[in-house]
This record gives structure tokens, sequence and C-alpha cells, in this order.
């Protein structure tokens, strides 16, 4: 079974090398032949020494002195040999490298890109450590043998060289070298057998350290309120302490075959040394030879190395190249069409869902899916604001993120001014909706970059524009830096309410057609969300028509209309006078949730008027 395991990991090892060399044929053939030219002149320094010790040193020994012309012509050639051996290592090192780093960012680049075009059900059931890892350990894992493969091609010829030399030099040191090569060689494999599934394992740890650390940072603020840490030190360290381990086994390893390895040419040296005196003795061959033939053995050691190199790292390119090839594999990428709406129309869009069902995949393949909507039917006039109110789990983030086809329908379909979402161009579709999601992104940049995102017709007036209809002018201005302040990663230097601000401003800053709200002012005052919503609604230069996830009472009595879903199902529509009169369900809800704010809003004054020990200070959103 191991040996099995082992010719599978090699011969998959070699297609991944293959598929390397096809990509880049033309730098890996200026890496090939520099490795070639300094392997064969390794093979031409053995035989230049050979003649000067034969040739120039033993005849001045035996007179008793140098003759200058020979000397200097030695020299000469030695100096020109060692010139274009440094052509060669350049050639060499230069094309290797370039050649690794150009496919490590060829394929971060590819992985992203995949990450991009899979469904938001694919990243579900992948953990943000893993994608990591896939993008930039597995990458650099599965190019790592290209730095030493150049090498290891230039030796293979110049093993092919050396054995037709001794052939031809003599047939009784040809036979130790026909012996020691394939010994090389063997011990290579069976250090490439060995080292297979500790690299493998290694490779795997590595992403699941990446990934509880990730998980540990990103959820500080539980780990920290739940007094978590100590356990999530011991989590961390138990993995940590694994994956130590596992690369102390594969340093081991290591420990014990890089001697073999070195040893074997040196014994190889020396059989040649004791044959060589024999055939020394019997006249076959002469000084000059057997200097050449001893040298030539002991040059080879290093080179030979890097065919281990290649075979060492073989396993840990196969773990990383299937981890990264399961991301570029991956299926469930939402292709869009071709169909462009009128850029210059910039009258509200009308959005329209019809008799739509949406389930998720199940984690497992063997598991069933879950359908979370069922024949949900609705129209969300132009310029009109519609407001969907549910309890937890009856669909709504789901009903938004079909709006803006972060997910596609299972049946039926959803539509923007009478067109199929997934008739649509990518262009199109962002240039028509905008959605402000429940949690809010900011990147770790200036408030302008993140209201402007680098797209062009964005400038400093349409962000304040923005930024007003936002409620979020005014802290904004009084900001260090105004546009220019950094806001810190994930925007940690402001609070929850003006991060929901300044997102709904980027949405904004892009005039949308259509805005979808998925409790995108949760963190807001109700006042200041009041204000929003009564400007967005307000009649101006095109304006948007709003699809809102709603909980308040205020913010739902400002839509024209009311959609309540139960279970994934339209359950009532009209609008909210009507559905406090007729629905007791919604009504039920409703007054909950008011219940609930008002809790908070008495919670909220007590902290204004309670002084709070230094620290401690909690920021209210105003």
């Amino acid at each position: 079974m191991a040996s099995g395991t082992s010719r599978d990991v090699l011969g998959k090892g070699l297609r991944v090398l293959g598929r390397a060399i096809r990509e880049q044929p033309r730098i890996f053939a200026v890496a090939v032949s520099g490795s070639v030219l300094f392997g064969l002149l390794v093979i031409a320094s053995a035989y230049v020494v050979g003649a000067v010790v034969g040739d120039v040193v033993v005849p001045a020994v035996e007179r008793g002195a140098v003759a200058g012309g020979a000397l200097a012509l030695a020299a000469s050639a030695l100096f020109g040999i060692s010139v274009l051996r440094v052509v060669g290592i350049f050639g060499r090192r230069l094309g290797a490298g370039y050649m690794q780093y150009r496919l490590q960012a060829a394929y971060r680049r590819r992985v992203t890109r995949r990450y991009l075009d899979l469904p938001l059900a694919w990243h579900h059931r992948n953990s943000t450590g893993t994608l990591l890892s896939n993008a930039n350990s597995d990458v650099e894992a599965a190019w790592y043998p290209i730095a030493p493969l150049p090498f290891a091609v230039g030796t293979l010829v110049m093993l092919v060289g050396a054995v037709a030399s001794l052939f031809v030099t003599d047939w009784a040191l040809a036979l130790v070298g026909l012996a020691v090569f394939p010994a090389l060689f063997a011990l290579n494999v069976v250090y490439s057998r060995r080292m297979a599934p500790r690299q493998a394992r290694a490779q795997r740890l590595r992403a699941e350290v990446s990934g509880i650390a990730h998980e540990s940072f990103d959820g500080a603020l539980v780990v920290k309120t739940m007094g978590r840490e100590s356990q999530e030190t011991a989590r961390f360290a138990a993995r940590a302490g694994d994956l130590r381990d596992a690369l102390i086994s594969v340093g081991r390893l290591r420990g014990v075959f890089d001697p073999m390895l070195e040893t074997l040419p040196s014994l190889g040296t020396l059989a040649v040394l004791v044959v060589g005196a024999v055939r020394l003795q019997q006249g076959a061959i002469t000084v000059t030879e057997l200097v050449s033939v001893a040298f030539l053995f002991t040059v080879l050691a290093f080179p030979v190395r890097a065919i281990g190199w290649v075979l060492a790292e073989l396993p840990r390119s196969v773990a990383g190249w299937e981890r990264v090839s399961r991301v570029l594999d991956a299926t469930g990428e939402m292709p869009y069409g071709d169909v462009t709406l009128d850029p210059a129309r910039r009258e509200p869009a009308t959005l329209g869902f019809a008799d739509v069902h949406f389930g998720y995949e199940p984690a497992e393949a063997h598991q069933p899916g879950t359908e979370v909507l069922g024949e949900v039917t609705f129209t969300v006039p132009a310029g009109k604001t519609v407001a969907l109110v549910g309890p937890t789990g009856a669909g709504k983030s789901t009903i938004a993120s079909l709006a803006v086809r972060l997910v596609d329908p299972d049946r039926g379909r959803v539509t923007l001014d009478g067109v199929d979402v997934r008739e649509l161009t990518a262009a199109s579709l962002a240039a028509t909706v905008a959605l402000v999601a429940q949690v809010p992104f900011v990147f770790d940049d200036t408030v302008r970059a993140n209201i402007t995102l680098d797209r062009a017709g964005i400038g400093d007036d349409e962000v304040w524009a923005a930024l007003r209809l936002a409620e979020a002018d005014g802290f904004v201005a009084a900001l260090p830096d105004g546009l220019d302040t950094m806001v810190g990663e994930r925007g940690t230097s402001l609070s929850g309410g003006q991060r929901q601000r300044l997102t709904l401003a980027r949405a904004l800053a892009g005039r949308p057609r259509l805005l979808v709200l998925d409790d995108a002012t949760s963190a807001v005052d109700p006042r200041v969300e009041a204000a929003i919503l009564a400007g967005l609604r307000a009649p101006g230069d095109g304006g948007a028509s709003i699809l809102v996830v709603a909980y308040r009472r205020a913010t739902i009595a400002l839509a024209d209309e009311v959609i309540y879903v139960e279970q994934g199902r339209v359950v009532a529509r009209g609008t909210h006078p009507e559905l406090l009169a007729t629905v007791p369900g919604y009504a039920n809800l409703v007054t909950a949730y008011e219940q609930a704010e008002q809790e908070r809003e008495q919670n909220r004054t007590y902290d204004e008027v309670t002084p709070v020990p230094s620290g401690l200070e909690m920021e209210v959103d105003r």
C-alpha cells in the first residue's frame, strides 16, 4: 500500500511539474539551458583538472621546474570554465526563480478570482482559514519544486554525460559509476516515499492552524467577553503542537537521509581511487584519467542532491496542488448574461419576484437540502418602498440576497424592469442594484476610498452628497482628516451606527435604481434612521426603489407596502395599518419589536445619564 501510494504521489507530482512547464515553457527552457551548461562544464572541469594534474603538475614535479606556458594555459582554461559556469548558474537561478514566482502569482489570482465566481453557498461550506491557506501557503507549496527543477533536469543530463565519459575512459571505472549513481537515485526515491505522508500531514495542519488563528482573532470580542482566552489558547496550542511535531518528523527524516546522500558520492570517490589505482598499475589508465574521474565524483555530490530536492518536495507539492485544484475545479458559479439595461435611464427600477423557490445546499453531500423559500411572489414598484417583515429565520435576508443576485432561485424568476437578473451583464446589475448588508463591512482605508471604491465618476461632491443622504456628513466632517481619515481594520475607529451609515453612503454614491437594505440601520438611532429613510423617499434626481428588511415600527410605517413572510412564504401583504388590523401574527411581531426597542431606548437613556467608569464608556450613536 505504501509503495502504491508513493508511486501515485510521484505520478501526480510529475503531472504538476508538467503543468508548470507547459504554462511557462520559454522561462523553463532558459533555466534548463543554464543548468545543462553548468552540468556539462562540471564534467569539462573534471577533465581539465585531470589534465592540469597529469600534464602540468606531475611533469613539473618530475623535472623540478614549472613550464610557464603550460601553467598559463591551464589557468586560462580553468578561468574560462569558471566564468561559463557562473553564466549557467545565473541563467538557471534567474529562470527558476522567475518561473516559480510567476506561477505563484498567477495561481493566487486564479484562486481569488474563483472565490469571487463561486456562490455564497460554497463559501459557507469552507472556513476562512482554509480559503486563506488555499490562496497563500497551498499555492506556494504547489510550485515549491519549481526552484530546484531546472537544476535537477540539468543534473540528469550531466549524469548521462558523466557515465558516457566514464565508459570512454575505462570500463571498470564506469561500472563504479553505474553502481553509485543508481544507488543515489534509489535513495532519493526511498526518501520521497517516506517523506510523502509527512509533508501531506504538515500541509493540512498548516491550514488548520491558520483557520483556528483566524477564527480566534476574528472572534476576539466573543472570546474576551466570555472569558475563553485560556481555552482558545489551549485549542490553538494543541493544533500548533501537532504542526510542530509534524515538521519535526519531516526534519528528523531529512536528518537521517541527508548524511546518507552526502556519503554515497564520497564512497564512490573512494571506490574510484581503489579501482583506479589497480587499473593504473595495470597500465589501463593514466594519472590524468584517474584524477579526472576522482574529481568528477567529488563535484557530482552537490548537483545530484537537486534530484533529491525535487523528489522530497513532490509530496508537499501534490498536497498543495490538490487543495488549490479543489477550488479551481469547484462548480456552482453563476454565469452572467449579455443583456444591458439602459445606463442613461436614471428613474427607479421595478423589482419582481415570480413564484421563487430557493434552498441552501447541504453541508455534506449525503444530507438533504433545505428549502427556505417557496412560492414567493411580489413586486417592488418603481419609486416605491416595500418593507419585508417576519420572524427570525423567515427568509428575509435570503430574499434580499436573491434581489441583488448573490444567489439564484431554484425555480421562478427575479426580474429588474422585467428582465431576468440572470440575463443581465455583471456591470449592468452592479450599476442598477445596491445592497447594504446587515453587518457593515468597512475596509482599512480612508473614508473617501471606502465610499468610492475607485469607481469612475464619483468625486468628492458625489461623496458628500451620499454622506448627507445617509446622515453621515456630520460625523465625517468632525473626523480629524475628514474624507482622508483612516478608519482602521473593519472600521474599528467608528461606532456601529457610523459604520452602517458609511456603508449606506457607499451604496448611494453609485446612484442605484434599486436599493436593498437588509436591516442596514439597526445600530442607528431611530431618529437618524427616520431621517435617512425620509431622505431616500424624497423626490429628486432619479431616486431609487427600496426593498428594506425592517424591524422597527417607525421604519415599517414609512413603507408604501409591507410584505409579511413566515417560514419562507409570503403570508400577507398590504399597508402597515391594514396588516396590524387583519394579521394577528404580524401585529404580535411588530408589538414585540416595539417593546424591545423601547427597552433598548430606556437602557440607552440610563447609560447617557449614569456615570461610567473610565475606560468603559459606551459610545451612543446620534
